[in-house]
């Protein structure tokens, strides 16, 4: 039961809380507004191209923008493009707020074609046979002036998809399928 003030106005102690309230609204708000502009830089190792796109503006989804990552991330081997998982760049997008960065993701692999899935496992070992590369739904990077431990750190602290830390190859899979880590030498 919430008992009122004789007068009927708020209480000196419920203004406050009240403004508290509304104070944290506006920042949520705020915040909120300022992610409907979602950018993305990335650069693919072994082709030299780069996109650096607003890819969300305003709320709405840069279609261009979309098929300017998809294109960068595409396999290399073969040339293959395929219509990457959108909720991956959003993934990268959060890594990236999360390490206050702007800088370009250099991108190691992103869409593998089942056939170059097929020669990589053949070849080398901790290829996984049913990669989610092949779905377009993972990506390997590193970040120039950011570590491995904290590329790594970061990522696993998102508690979003799979996250893997190649120490040897360095570079870092975040993929998003279930939430899972591993480590490989």
């Amino acid at each position: 039961m919430k008992i009122a003030s004789p007068s009927g106005k708020p209480t000196r102690r419920e203004f406050v809380i009240g403004s508290g309230a509304l104070a944290s609204a506006l920042l949520l708000a705020t915040a909120a507004q300022a992610e409907t502009t979602r950018r993305l830089n990335v650069l693919s190792l072994h082709t030299g191209e780069s996109a650096s796109v607003d890819y969300r503006i305003n709320g709405q989804v840069q279609t261009d923008a979309l098929r300017a990552l998809d294109h960068v991330l595409r396999d290399h081997r073969t040339g293959g493009v395929i219509e990457m998982d959108r909720t991956l760049f959003d993934l990268m997008r959060r890594l990236s707020l999360r390490l206050e960065t702007d800088a370009p993701f250099h991108i190691i692999s992103g869409y593998s074609s089942p056939r170059t899935n097929a020669m990589l496992a053949n070849k080398k070992t901790g290829v996984a046979r049913r990669s989610f590369h092949q779905w377009g739904m993972a990506v390997d990077l590193r970040l120039p002036g950011t570590s491995l431990d904290d590329l790594h750190r970061a990522a696993r602290s998102l508690q979003a998809g799979g996250v893997g830390k190649y120490s040897r190859s360095n570079f870092v899979h975040i993929d998003t399928g279930r939430v899972r880590y591993w480590r490989q030498r």
